[in-house]
């Protein structure tokens, strides 16, 4: 079966009422790809969960964009996993580059956030990348592999997992991979999947990319055989997130 193809928007620590009114509103009237094309997921910051969630199209689905590594309790300012599913949310953001490198998480940490989230039914999008001087080091996929045998470790079942790669020094920066370099990265980790994990999950596993993709770079983007979407930022906040939603009907 092919891979259906995966729009996230990863809205950030941005919005107000009025501005997500602005942009469900947006998001509500585009003309998009059916969900036999794409699957489309958006991800606001969590006090508006519930504001996107009661008006945003239903053949759209809300993320959150972190959750806590276990139950919930006395943890402060923490998310659990069964708040977002209570909520109704079937996806969560997990290891973005601004939690591991902004906030410290390491990989196991990161893993053992997945490994609780799916127990509880979610599906994550679990987010690898390598920073500038690890790829000027030549070091892309062994940091991208590092990643990924950390949440192989945690996990047997890949089925509700969506990798995104971002590479770091891609993302907010307005620089972002070739075509040629991001289809490299993605046939590398779904060869990696083939051989760590199973040949069954390389080929079912959606592998999307991000970092500053635009309206003007997902077309092309979007024809590579191993890129299965995109997770948005800054320009998820913008009209442009619906061109790029529309860039499903140019995959594969």
């Amino acid at each position: 079966m092919p891979r259906l193809f995966f729009v996230g928007g990863n809205w950030k620590c941005n919005g107000t009422v009025k501005s997500n009114e602005e942009l469900v509103k947006l998001l509500n009237d585009a003309d998009v790809p059916g969900t036999d094309v794409v699957e489309v997921v958006v991800a606001p910051a969590a006090v508006h969960i519930p504001q996107v969630q009661a008006s945003l199209r239903k053949d759209f689905s809300v993320a959150a964009q972190n959750c806590w590594v276990k139950k919930g309790g006395a943890f402060t300012g923490e998310l659990s996993a069964e708040m977002l599913v209570d909520l109704g949310l079937s996806w969560v953001v997990l290891g973005h580059s601004e939690r591991r490198h902004v906030i410290g998480e390491a990989d196991d940490f990161t893993a053992d956030k997945v490994a609780y989230a799916l127990s509880q039914g979610l599906g994550v999008i679990y987010c690898i990348g390598e920073k500038l001087e690890e790829r000027e080091a030549g070091n892309t996929m062994s940091v991208n592999a590092r990643q990924l045998k950390a949440l192989a470790d945690k996990i047997s079942d890949w089925s509700k997992i969506v990798i995104a790669y971002e590479p770091v020094w891609a993302i907010g920066t307005g620089k972002v991979a070739s075509p040629e370099q991001a289809q490299e990265v993605h046939d590398e980790v779904r060869k990696w999947l083939a051989d760590n994990v199973s040949k069954e999950v390389a080929a079912a596993t959606r592998i999307i990319y991000g970092g500053s993709v635009t309206a003007k770079n997902c077309g092309e983007l979007a024809t590579c055989p191993d890129i299965d979407g995109f997770l948005v930022g800054g320009a998820s906040l913008k009209p442009e997130f619906v061109d790029i939603i529309k860039s499903a009907s140019q995959s594969k």
